[in-house]
């Protein structure tokens, strides 16, 4: 995409970041972003709740508060009656009434493969622009939402997971990342990312090149939705996922005690993931209780920011030595 400059465009497409901020006055930004994909789960009212989940977790992550949505959708009309389209319209306009903003229409075209998305819009003040660049040495990694959701929608496709692993996944794709955000928000995160579609490590690379860092992953401390290992041990793998760990190459270091499995569920490509929040080491644990209160998914510390070093990400157990390889 060729560069644009202005002097109010206070976040852009340079450094990966959730969404674009863009100042219209001393006190008031708007954040601005789009999501669009192809059904993720059978039932149509569900994926509709999903992608508007997913498009506003954008928004939360840079700290802005929805007001206003787009329905993006690519449908073929001659093969899929238009009562499905509609009921996924419905799940997503519940969703974005529960984050209290408000659809205003949309665009739709005929398209061989169903797709559906968003494009929400949310306002903030210029000085709280939440990025994925201030990330320090020393602060804590928290995660609010299990790993997992890439393995279990894709094992759904073909029968292989559960109605009760499918439902935890949609449960939890379907939380908005509000309460998680405004936590982030009151106990001073540095640096907060969402994450989806390049997985933990790969949205935590993103966040350790924008801050210039690096950080240790404790690989026992993520939470897990139900059936995911088994369902690795199945191969019921995205390919997504393979993609996102073979992109990883040259910046891990994995310890020899993380096997394969784990290594796959890092790399494993989310749909509506949690937030993952770079919080000072002294607030980590009212982050925490803030997150447990407000009924969070998850509350897991599951890193540690560290000076710049040989690599990105070192992954190994809580107590694991730093015997790790590339």
């Amino acid at each position: 995409m060729p560069p644009m400059v202005s002097p109010d465009l206070l976040v852009g497409g340079k450094g990966m970041d959730d969404a674009a901020v863009y100042r219209l006055r001393d006190d008031l930004a708007i954040a601005f972003t789009a999501d669009v994909f192809t059904p993720i789960v059978d039932d149509a009212y569900s994926f509709g709740a999903i992608a508007a989940a997913n498009a506003l977790s954008d928004l939360y992550a840079m700290g802005a508060v929805p007001i206003l949505a787009l329905n993006i959708a690519g449908w073929p009309r001659g093969t899929l009656p238009l009562d499905l389209l509609a009921e996924v319209q419905r799940g997503a306009a519940d969703k974005v009434r529960e984050a209290g903003a408000v659809i205003g229409g949309g665009h739709s075209i005929d398209d061989p493969e169903p797709k559906f998305g968003l494009a929400v819009l949310g306002t903030l003040e210029p000085d709280a622009v939440t990025t994925n660049a201030g990330a320090r040495a020393d602060d804590l990694l928290v995660l609010t939402k299990p790993l997992g959701t890439g393995i279990v929608t894709t094992a759904g496709k073909f029968d292989a997971a559960s109605r009760a692993a499918l439902d935890a996944a949609v449960e939890s794709m379907t939380t908005l990342n509000a309460a998680a955000a405004k936590a982030a928000s009151d106990h001073g995160a540095h640096a907060v990312t969402d994450v989806t579609g390049y997985g933990l490590l790969g949205h935590l690379r993103e966040m350790l090149n924008a801050s210039g860092v690096s950080a240790e992953v404790y690989v026992d401390e993520i939470p897990v939705l139900p059936e995911v290992w088994s369902l690795i041990a199945a191969d019921e793998v995205p390919g997504g996922t393979e993609r996102n760990l073979a992109s990883l190459e040259g910046d891990v270091s994995w310890h020899p005690d993380v096997a394969s499995p784990e290594r796959t569920l890092l790399a494993d490509a989310q749909t509506s993931g949690g937030l993952l929040i770079a919080i000072p080491p002294e607030d980590e644990a009212a982050l925490r209780h803030a997150l447990e209160r407000a009924g969070s998914p998850a509350a897991a510390t599951v890193g540690r920011v560290t000076t710049r070093d040989s690599y990105l990400m070192y992954v190994h157990p809580t107590d694991g030595t730093d015997d790790s390889n590339g």
